[in-house]
């Protein structure tokens, strides 16, 4: 299952210019901070249930959820997914997949070695191929494959619609070595990373024409080099299905068949229970079902403590039964449908309960993490000061812990960027930052002016006589005349007291105003008490939902008509600008254009009748500058899986309110969340996540790069969403990624990743956790962590388990 927060397709976007899901979307126990060299942080182990290939038994089908259908079989393309990640894995091949440890690893089932084996005047990589290794047409894999998905991918040819060319455009030439066995590839200028490339490898016949490249490989793939064939792709079904490669040289598949079918997140629990899928990525809710549903195996058929009606005290029951067989027919016939309702309710959720026995939750830290994004493009947080106290202000070990403790996973912040605990060359680079220190943050937003009175002094560029200081100064000699007034009323009160002149009345009216008074100060009380939490939640209201004067009825509940977005009444004006820019922020090269980064919104925007007044800022203590209040945008998703990210969400604000930093938390839907927020800039800040790589220096600088400015007014951002970036960080990362010496091409990313966290842009929080539901009997699958899968090494344990579980109510 994806993770809102994760670029769609990011895995192999992030070797391109611009273009997550929400909420979001890998491993390593993460080590401290460190002053010395490496960390020594191990690895959380990854968790799939290992068996040795000859207690696998052959055959038998199994079936792999994905959250949709790959919209491209092509890795290369702007619209790869993870789906197209996945199903490619099995069938085409990747030349150094990741192992355990996070590191490229030759893959012997394609190459019998690939080193570079001059650096003078050129860099000169020489690949042995295996020379059992074919195409599932017969062809032997060679050279001319290697020389034409350089030549559609190395960025010179626009008629190629590729969505990266990292790495390829430093090739000068491919040719054949000493044999066909052999392709020796030159290198214009050095390029560390050679390993990243030619994975996966495409056959000729798809990367040798346009048209091929562009649409043969889109919902098709004739020829392949896995343990595994494409047999077929149903949408009306949603299953993609491969079959056992009968050409296949290496070990072979333990299944006969393996299907992918499209499964959304909110429907996984009911697809296992009724044995549609047998490996599934899952959310917390439904590993604890699966837990609880192992616990409640030896219960003997009592009825479960939990789940629909378990929450029913013998008091409430008693209740229900009495106005069900009640006097009263019309409650009798509520209360009997009530009860019907919930014991269908109780019946198919302890039949779920019953089959998801069957499964058990691999768990680990999946390989990507979630950071904290500021946009430092506009706004408060253009200023690095305020970047740097909104990061000092937070205790990334308790936001770490929201999330991996209850899971049971190491709960340690990540200290680096570019790479995870385990990891080789992970050091924790936060000390470039410092640590969460609220008095330092609040030093930080002084020395950038803004202070606690800040909100109601006047801009400093206001002229003398303005309308705004004539309007204040009426207002003072209004006030003080009040006050006199005020003194002279209460020197009349105290006179009278002293003398004993009050009559029974005035003391009757007196004892009403005083109790007049206690209340309106209990009610004050009671607002004041509320105010920490109206700060975060203050002008939340459903757009449309209201009664705008000369506007047209709202729809009702139900209605096809009736549209509900998230927005706090405050940013009304900017969420309408968003959401009549639905389609396409970004333009084709990945440019936001200038329109979409002017500020405001749409003429109009209010709030809904009977949103309450959002609180002073002077009450809660909020600072500000020039007139104005200290308050960013925080956009988060809204949708069911997307919990912890707001858990997390809420806690951050919770935070900077500590420090007078405002938050507006905007919840957004899901599917448009990353597009039309997050890589369009309409936020001040965001969560979402990044995966891990072995190739910092190719996949880490399109995100950390210097935005540059268009000769259109617009921002060529790449994948940097933060707009946050120096000279001096391109530079190291150039400087690594032409740096064949390993050790040192990890310090420069060391010294760049230290340079990133001084930025303050990008603030990393914790490591993902991968929850995996699997069928038991299941062998060498689940939650992987860094590691690729072996697809042919899965498979059942024993003859009896072969079939998918979907033979259970056979």
């Amino acid at each position: 299952m994806s993770h809102v927060g994760v670029p769609r397709g990011t895995v192999r976007k992030r070797r391109s210019l611009a273009l997550l899901t929400t909420g979001v979307l890998t491993i390593p126990v993460l080590a401290g901070c460190s002053s010395g060299g490496e960390e020594t942080a191990r690895g959380v182990p990854q968790d799939i249930a290992p068996a040795a290939r000859e207690t696998v038994a052959d055959g038998s089908t199994a079936n792999w959820a994905v959250d949709a259908l790959p919209a491209t079989f092509n890795a290369f393309q702007a619209d790869a997914d993870s789906a197209t990640t996945r199903i490619t894995g099995a069938l085409l091949p990747t030349l150094f997949p990741m192992d355990r440890t996070g590191q490229p690893k030759l893959n012997p089932d394609y190459l019998e070695s690939a080193k570079v084996i001059e650096r003078e005047p050129r860099q000169v990589v020489l690949y042995k191929l295996n020379q059992q290794a074919v195409w599932s047409d017969g062809r032997e894999i060679g050279a001319p494959d290697f020389v034409a998905q350089w030549r559609a991918l190395r960025g010179k040819d626009s008629a190629f619609w590729t969505a990266r060319n990292s790495g390829y455009e430093r090739i000068e030439k491919i040719e054949r070595g000493a044999d066909d066995l052999q392709v020796r590839v030159t290198f214009s200028k050095p390029y560390a990373d050679w390993r990243s490339l030619f994975s996966p490898l495409y056959p000729k016949e798809i990367t040798g024409s346009p048209d091929a490249f562009n649409d043969g490989a889109r919902t098709t793939l004739k020829t392949t080099a896995g343990p595994f064939v494409l047999k077929g792709m149903s949408k009306s079904k949603g299953t993609v299905t491969l079959a056992r490669n009968p050409r296949w040289w290496g070990d072979k598949a333990k299944l006969d068949t393996l299907v992918f079918r499209a499964v959304a997140a909110k429907d996984r629990t009911q697809a296992l229970s009724d044995g549609t899928v047998d490996i599934a990525d899952i959310d917390a809710a439904t590993a604890d079902r699966i837990t609880l549903a192992r616990r409640d195996r030896g219960s003997n058929g009592q009825p479960l403590n939990h789940g629909p009606g378990s929450e029913i005290t013998p008091a409430q029951a008693l209740r229900s039964w009495a106005q069900a067989h009640g006097s009263d027919e019309d409650a009798a016939e509520i209360a009997q449908a009530a009860r019907e309702r919930n014991r269908k309710a109780v019946v198919a959720y302890a039949t779920e309960q019953k089959a998801l026995r069957d499964f058990a939750v691999r768990k680990s830290l999946e390989p990507a993490y979630t950071q904290l994004a500021l946009n430092g493009e506009s706004g408060p947080l253009a200023d690095d000061r305020v970047r740097r106290a909104v990061a000092r202000a937070l205790d990334r070990q308790e936001l770490a812990q929201t999330v991996l403790g209850p899971l049971g996973l190491p709960a340690k912040p990540l200290g680096s960027h570019l790479a995870l605990a385990g990891q080789p060359g992970y050091k924790d680079g936060s000390g470039a930052l410092g640590e969460q220190n609220t008095k330092e943050a609040q030093a930080l937003l002084a020395d950038a002016g803004w202070t606690r009175g800040g909100a109601a002094e006047p801009p400093k560029d206001t002229k003398a006589g303005s309308e705004a200081e004539k309007k204040g100064g009426k207002d003072a000699e209004e006030d003080e005349a009040e006050k006199k007034t005020a003194g002279v009323a209460e020197e009349d009160k105290d006179a009278k007291s002293e003398k004993g002149e009050k009559t029974e009345k005035e003391a009757e009216d007196d004892s009403t105003e005083d109790s007049a008074d206690s209340a309106a100060e209990r009610k004050k009380a009671d607002r004041d008490s509320e105010d920490t939490a109206a700060s975060r939640d203050e002008g939340l209201y459903i757009v449309g939902d209201d009664n705008k004067p000369g506007a047209p009825a709202p729809a009702t509940v139900g209605s096809a008509s009736a549209v509900h977005v998230l927005a706090p009444a405050r940013t009304a004006a900017a969420q309408g600008t968003v959401l009549l820019r639905q389609a396409g922020v970004l333009g084709e090269d990945g440019a936001v254009a200038a329109t979409d980064k002017q500020p405001g919104g749409a003429a109009g925007a209010y709030a809904p009748v009977g949103t309450a007044a959002p609180a002073p800022a002077a009450a809660k203590g909020q600072l500000g500058k020039d007139g104005k209040t200290l308050t960013l945008r925080f956009v988060l998703p809204s949708g069911p899986g997307s919990q912890s990210l707001r858990s997390v969400g809420d806690k951050i604000a919770a935070m900077l309110e500590k420090i007078g930093v405002g938050t507006e938390i905007t919840k957004v839907p899901d599917e448009s969340y990353f597009k039309d927020h997050i890589a369009s800039g309409a936020y001040d800040l965001a969560l979402y996540s990044w995966p891990a790589t072995a190739y910092p220096a190719t996949d880490g600088r399109p995100i950390y790069a210097k935005p540059e400015p268009a000769t259109d007014g617009s921002l060529l951002v790449e994948q940097n969403y933060t707009r946050v970036g120096t000279d001096h960080i391109d530079q190291l990362f150039d400087k690594a990624a032409a740096e064949l010496d390993e050790k040192a091409a990890r310090e420069l990313m060391k010294q760049a990743d230290a340079r990133i966290w001084a930025a303050a842009g990008s603030i990393p929080l914790f490591q993902r956790p991968q929850l995996v539901a699997v069928d038991k009997k299941l062998a060498n699958v689940g939650a992987f962590g860094f590691a690729a899968p072996r697809y042919q090494d899965i498979g059942f344990k024993t003859r009896q388990a072969a079939g998918s579980p979907a033979d259970r109510k056979k």
